[in-house]
């Protein structure tokens, strides 16, 4: 039997605060003795507090307090829209806490995957807290990055779909508290860590570490799940081999190959529908378990994918082809997705040879995580530190590849100009110049005082945002497209009934305006679909 020491001194504290608590209770009540009562709580509140686990001294940002006493709301930089036809994305320029505070009243539920390169925290200045870095020397250095981090994470589960994922990209400087971060939020039987193996020896955030005695050349990838059932697809790739294992011995038109072994040495067992005999040319027989079921070599046989040695003796081996894809099922090791040089050259062709972001992640580590983790080619992908919009650019990409519906929402602020001097510039560039067919709206976060407010006094005004709201909802453009329409007064609707586009097809109905019986039944006859606008925008503000 053990004895949880630490228990019994708090038990022990605890009883004492007891007897204390019952002497000022039986004592006069006045200001003094409620007061020594209050914090003798707080004391024992404290003693009693969490023991195990990820403890940190939680901080107060300025966003925090911003948004206290106002309601986010968006504005959209119309002169930055992006009309290239295609899916609708958007990027949202502003503090991300913010972002995700609007995207709960949007997406909650919706979000099927989520991207993050979060700052590292190396104390090299990467880390920004309240317009300051944060370096080596700050005492509350790694409090601060996790204060900031749960609050985002804990909003970003509740956007996931019931089968949804988030990625985290993260380094040593705090990957064992973000893993045991993300542990606390989603559980533990939902959150997997991967090694991201940087294969340049001269690029990457692992030089920071070259003064250590092994030198580090890998990341971490962190993937949290809302489900514990949540399964990776298998994934394309080629085999890899040397240039010398193929040749085409038989002028097989499908190019060169090497002959794979098909028989599964080691196992006994003589049942199964892979246990059985092959003959062959040479007369030879071989009763055994192989790779293949007997269709599958019947079938391979008769597309001349069996070889034999020479004079047909020996057991059968399957042609490999070069250049023939395979299937593969990811490991816990990322290496052959390129690194962070295969990104910065992504970036210099769409910016004349410059490179206006360090350390950039790269389209094809974002689409292996799409691939392994997608269950259909329309979803929702989000990043809220966008950086230097590598995941828009890889959705693009991607779409552009097998014809996929898949569209972004990217949340980052504008220090040093980054939303719309990079970010937005990336995207723009990349449509232009790659010619996908996808479109972006560029909307701004921006604030409505509340404090000492009562709701009719700001409804008005939050009622002029909510537009961008049903946009970004459903990734949708209202402006110059006559077949969706957003009505949010009684007087609008009858506006519109007088004179009904041809091309009309749609109408997002705010949820207190009440068509009449005649506009209903001209609706119906014109085959109008009616989508009643939710009230939880900002209803939960009222009173």
């Amino acid at each position: 039997m053990t004895t949880n020491l630490s228990k019994e001194r708090r038990d022990t504290l605890v009883a004492k605060i007891n007897e204390i608590k019952g002497f000022i209770e039986h004592q006069q009540q006045d200001e003094n003795t409620i007061n020594l009562l209050s914090y003798i709580n707080e004391l024992e509140k404290e003693i009693k507090s969490k023991k195990y686990g990820l403890v940190y001294e939680e901080h107060k940002e300025e966003i925090d307090e911003i948004l206290e006493n106002n309601v986010p709301i968006l504005k959209e930089e119309k002169d930055l829209f992006v009309d290239n036809g295609g899916q609708i994305n958007f990027l949202i320029e502003g503090d991300n806490l913010a972002c995700l505070q609007l995207l709960e009243k949007t997406h909650k539920g919706k979000v099927d995957l989520i991207y993050i390169d979060p700052p590292y925290n190396t104390g090299n200045k990467d880390f920004i807290y309240d317009d300051s870095f944060v370096d080596r020397n700050d005492a509350y250095r790694h409090s601060k990055w996790l204060s900031f981090m749960n609050k985002r994470l804990r909003i970003a589960k509740k956007l996931l779909s019931p089968s949804g994922v988030m990625f985290i990209s993260i380094d040593d400087n705090e990957q064992a508290a973000l893993k045991t971060l993300c542990d606390t939020i989603f559980g533990e039987n939902r959150v997997e860590q991967y090694i991201w193996c940087l294969q340049d020896k001269t690029e990457g955030s692992f030089v920071k570490t070259a003064g250590l005695t092994v030198r580090k050349e890998h990341e971490y990838i962190i993937a949290c799940f809302n489900s514990p059932n949540k399964h990776f697809k298998r994934y394309k790739g080629v085999r890899e081999f040397s240039e010398g294992s193929f040749s085409n011995p038989d002028n097989d038109p499908r190019g060169d190959w090497f002959s794979g072994n098909i028989s599964r040495n080691g196992i006994t067992s003589t049942t199964g529908s892979k246990y059985y005999t092959i003959t062959n040319p040479a007369g030879e027989s071989f009763t055994r378990n192989w790779t293949l079921s007997k269709e599958e070599y019947e079938e391979a046989l008769k597309d001349n994918r069996i070889f034999f040695a020479k004079n047909g003796a020996g057991v059968p081996r399957l042609k490999i082809y070069k250049n023939a894809d395979i299937e593969l099922i990811q490991s816990s090791l990322f290496n052959d997705v390129h690194t962070s040089i295969t990104g910065k050259n992504e970036i210099k062709k769409l910016f004349n040879g410059e490179t206006p972001f360090n350390f950039p992640k790269n389209t094809f580590l974002i689409n292996r995580l799409m691939t392994i983790a997608e269950e259909s080619k329309d979803y929702t992908i989000l990043d809220f530190f966008a950086g230097s919009g590598t995941t828009g650019h890889a959705v693009m990409k991607m779409n552009a590849e097998d014809g996929g519906n898949r569209k972004f929402i990217l949340c980052t602020n504008n220090e040093n100009n980054i939303c719309k001097e990079i970010t937005y510039e990336r995207i723009k560039r990349a449509i232009t110049q790659e010619t996908y067919q996808s479109s972006l709206k560029y909307m701004k976060v921006d604030f409505e005082p509340i404090t000492d407010k009562l709701y009719y006094e700001y409804a008005d005004n939050l009622l002029k945002h909510i537009k961008e709201l049903v946009e970004l909802e459903n990734a949708i453009n209202f402006d110059n497209n006559n077949s969706i329409a957003i009505i949010l007064t009684e007087e609008e609707l009858d506006t519109l009934t007088s004179n009904i586009p041809t091309e009309l097809e749609t109408i997002y109905l705010g949820h207190d305006v009440l068509p009449t019986e005649e506009q209903e039944t001209i609706f119906k006859t014109k085959k109008i679909k009616i989508n009643i606008i939710p009230d939880y925008y900002y209803k939960g503000l009222e009173g």
